[in-house]
Order: structure tokens, then C-alpha cells, then sequence
């Protein structure tokens, strides 16, 4: 599967969590030579609103993500950077 395949299986598996807005950025050209790139796993940014996120802190909503992605955090996915929103709360920078 191609990286862009990656971010669209992704993109699928975040569904799951309802999501108003998502970004999914490939950032692993600026990793080449990394050893977890040469294993061919993936570096990812994330940015997804989603009102399952309401009422969570951030570490639960990160346990929230990597449950949606499920096994490609297993290799497949090396490194995800997140930011999880709740609709209306302000973009972290």
C-alpha cells in the first residue's frame, strides 16, 4: 500500500470517531534515514474535530485515535503526531 493509501485507509478507520474536520499530512520524506522509516513504517501529523472528543482530556482522546487506527500503529504508522479537537475549542498551534 502506497503512503497515500495509507492516509486514505486512515482516513476510513477515522471515520469512526465522526469527525468535522480531519487533516492527515505525510511527513516521511522529512524522516528518510530514519530507522523506523526504513522499515517502511509511515510519519503522520494529525488534526481532527470530532465531538467524541467532548468532555475528554488529551491523553484519552489519543487512546481514542490509536483505538480507530488499530493496527497500523503497529507498524504500518511509525509516528503520528495528534492534535484532537472538540468543535469549538481552539486550534493548539
Amino acid at each position: 500500500m502506497t503512503r497515500t493509501g495509507l492516509a486514505d485507509e486512515m482516513r476510513s478507520r477515522l471515520a469512526t470517531l465522526a469527525p468535522s474536520a480531519l487533516e492527515i499530512d505525510d511527513e516521511s520524506a522529512m524522516h528518510a534515514g530514519h530507522p523506523g522509516a526504513a522499515g517502511g513504517g509511515g510519519h503522520f501529523r494529525l488534526a481532527l474535530t470530532s465531538a467524541a472528543f467532548t468532555g475528554h482530556g488529551k491523553v484519552a482522546r489519543h487512546r481514542m485515535v490509536y483505538a480507530a487506527l488499530g493496527d497500523l500503529m503497529q507498524g504500518r504508522v511509525h509516528a503520528l503526531a495528534i492534535q484532537a479537537r472538540a468543535p469549538g475549542e481552539p486550534d493548539a498551534g
